[in-house]
């Protein structure tokens, strides 16, 4: 029922004042998102925890408080799958080559140029004059940053071009899964059976190829890890499903442009 209503208001002056406040709201917890993955402990086990809670929350709303996948819709589920992924190897390359503060801002400033285009493809939005110069100083700003941090480091420039070549190759895949998701957000007729499905689905990878890692932790590092996986399970689901919802009912483009903002927000 909610579902139903939440379609309603696509197109509506309502939807649109709705996804313009979800779209900050998943700013904010993207940056807290990415706090809890790359502190202290290895981002791999970190998003191991978030990942394997976020599944185990997800899956009995999977099965038993929303349909099933029917048809091509198992098909879509299998793309985000394959485009995630893609996108958390990417991003851990990134990461290992350059300091956070260095890369991030070009993963996330990136990301929103490219998926303005790739919805203007997709769902045919068209940016007008004002909307493009306000996209243009959303990213220089972010790019900004990421330019400042880069001065402040110490590591020779030379070095630190693959880094920058991944940190860019991981911005287009972010637009990849912001359309991608956003056409399979429309593509199913409850939006949360997406949501609920995707989280899952999303939530088997990271867990998956840690076992290794998994096996030479520390008992008393597990505790604290397993908090970590609850708390940033529940902002994950905050986060992407704010922005999942947001860009169901408006433009793709804009709320995607407002999320890329975590920048701002992050430690």
């Amino acid at each position: 029922m909610i579902g139903a209503s939440l379609v309603s208001l696509a197109g509506t002056p309502t939807g649109h004042w709705l996804a313009l406040g979800l779209a900050p709201l998943a700013a904010v917890l993207l940056a807290v998102f990415g706090a809890l993955q790359k502190a202290r402990d290895d981002p791999w086990l970190a998003r191991a925890a978030i990942d394997a809670s976020l599944g185990g929350m997800a899956l009995p709303f999977a099965l038993f408080a929303v349909p099933w996948p029917v048809g091509r819709q198992w098909a879509i589920f299998a793309g985000a799958f394959v485009i995630h992924c893609l996108y958390k190897v990417l991003q851990a390359l990134t990461y290992d080559r350059a300091a956070y503060t260095v890369a991030y801002p070009i993963v996330r400033g990136t990301g929103p140029l490219y998926t303005v285009v790739a919805a203007g493809l997709v769902f045919a939005e068209v940016f007008h004059p004002v909307q493009w110069l306000g996209l243009g100083l959303l990213v220089t700003g972010i790019l900004g940053l990421s330019a400042a941090a880069l001065l402040g480091t110490r590591a020779e420039a030379r070095k630190l071009v693959p880094a920058l070549e991944l940190a860019v190759a991981t911005g287009r895949t972010v637009a990849a899964y912001t359309t991608f998701d956003a056409w399979g957000i429309r593509a199913v007729a409850d939006p949360f059976t997406f949501l609920a499905w995707f989280f899952v689905v999303d939530s088997v990878f990271v867990p998956m190829i840690t076992r290794r890692r998994r096996r030479d932790l520390p008992v008393e590092r597990i505790l604290p890890l397993a908090k970590r996986g609850i708390i940033g399970a529940l902002v994950a689901f905050g986060s992407f499903g704010s922005i999942l919802i947001a860009t169901r009912i408006d433009h793709v483009g804009e709320v995607a442009a407002l999320r890329e903002t975590s920048v701002v927000f992050a430690p």
